[in-house]
This record gives C-alpha cells, sequence and structure tokens, in this order.
C-alpha cells in the first residue's frame, strides 16, 4: 500500500510538471536551473529519461563519460531537449503511471525526483509552482535517512531539521529551520534555499552543501 501510494503521487506529479513546462516561454526554458549543469529544458530531458527506452543507449554514454553516472545522466539529458518541449511533455503524461526500476533509490527516489526538480526549475523563474505539503513530508522522511549518491549521510550530522509549515522535525543537534520544500532542496544539495532557512545549524549545513 505504501508502494502504490508513492506512486500515484509520482504519477500526478508528473502530469503537474508536464502542464509547468508546458506553459514556459523560450527564455525561461532556457534559464538555467538550481541543477547548475542544467537548464530547465534540460532538467525536463532528464525526467523523461526512464521513459525513452532500454539500458543500451545509457551504457554508451557511460562507456564515454568514462564510468561517471553523473555525466552520462547530464549527457543524455541534453541530447533529450533538443526534442520538442511538447514531445516531451506528452511522455510525461502518456508514461506518468509508468514506474521502472529505481536502483539505490527505490520508488521514493522516482518521487522525490519530481518533487525538487519542479523547484529546481520553478524558483530560478521566480514560479509559486509547487508539490503538495503531504508530498514534502515524505520527501523529507526519505531524504533525512541519508541517501546513497544525494544526501551523504555524514551532510546532517549533529543537526535538526525543523519544518514551519508543517509538523515535522528530525534528528538532535544545531536547528535548521524553515519551509518544508527550502528544507528538502538544502538537504538535497541545494545553496539558494538556504537563505530562506534559520537556526544555528544553517552555516554548517551550508558548509556541507559547498563540500
Amino acid at each position: 500500500m505504501w508502494d502504490m501510494d508513492i506512486r500515484t503521487r509520482t504519477a500526478a506529479n508528473r502530469r503537474l510538471l508536464a502542464d509547468f513546462f508546458d506553459r514556459l516561454d523560450e527564455e525561461q526554458l532556457d534559464t538555467v536551473s538550481l541543477c547548475s549543469a542544467w537548464t530547465v529544458r534540460e532538467v525536463l530531458g532528464h525526467l523523461v529519461m526512464p521513459m525513452t527506452g532500454g539500458t543500451g543507449g545509457f551504457l554508451l554514454k557511460l562507456v564515454r563519460a568514462g564510468g561517471s553516472v553523473n555525466r552520462a545522466s547530464e549527457a543524455i539529458a541534453r541530447e533529450l531537449a533538443r526534442r520538442p518541449v511538447r514531445e516531451l511533455t506528452a511522455l510525461l503524461r502518456d508514461k506518468a503511471d509508468q514506474h521502472g526500476a529505481a536502483p539505490g533509490v527505490g520508488p521514493m527516489g522516482q518521487m522525490a525526483d519530481g518533487c525538487v526538480h519542479l523547484r529546481d526549475c520553478a524558483r530560478p523563474l521566480g514560479l509559486s509552482d509547487d508539490v503538495s505539503i503531504d508530498d514534502w513530508r515524505m520527501v523529507l522522511d526519505w531524504l533525512s535517512k541519508g541517501v546513497p549518491g544525494l544526501v551523504p549521510k555524514r551532510r546532517l550530522g549533529g543537526l535538526s531539521l525543523r519544518a514551519n509549515d508543517q509538523d515535522w522535525s528530525w534528528g538532535i543537534g544545531a536547528e535548521v529551520i524553515g519551509p518544508s520544500e527550502a528544507l528538502a532542496l538544502a538537504v538535497s544539495g541545494r545553496l539558494v534555499p538556504l537563505d530562506d532557512l534559520s537556526g544555528s545549524g544553517v552555516d554548517l549545513l551550508r558548509g556541507r552543501v559547498n563540500e
């Protein structure tokens, strides 16, 4: 039942993302996202990667990237981003309910990916598009445990996190307080949302994100 809820939320958020990207103009699409390696358009390319075929193409890119999963993913996202936006958003809608394997992160990884990347794009554009507070609660529960390749456990050591827009907290130590969305983005390695947080632990978290 838990996995079904995650998949239902993931599918709904993919449709939300499709609507979001469809409303953007060319200048907005070419804006650098909070993922500095990608423009907003290239984040869309990344989001449709699981829906565009098998592993053969990825393995080839992985070899060309010297075995770096991050560099291979960045290359594929840029390549997909060359396709028309409406073609990519149609994929998000048509395959919203398809949930492939996500080694290392599982169903929550796919859900968190959509939540975080929506704000990666909406924040630099000054747009309020967001997922629900309940979605952020699930994402925070997952991220705070540490996620290999995304949230090193050391990043949150000695910190306590507290949302000020819902009843959610985690950890013991120097406090980091703020909106659920900003907490989740900062924990997952984004610097900009740290400006929306307060507490004695913010500078410590900033230093660890910068590492």
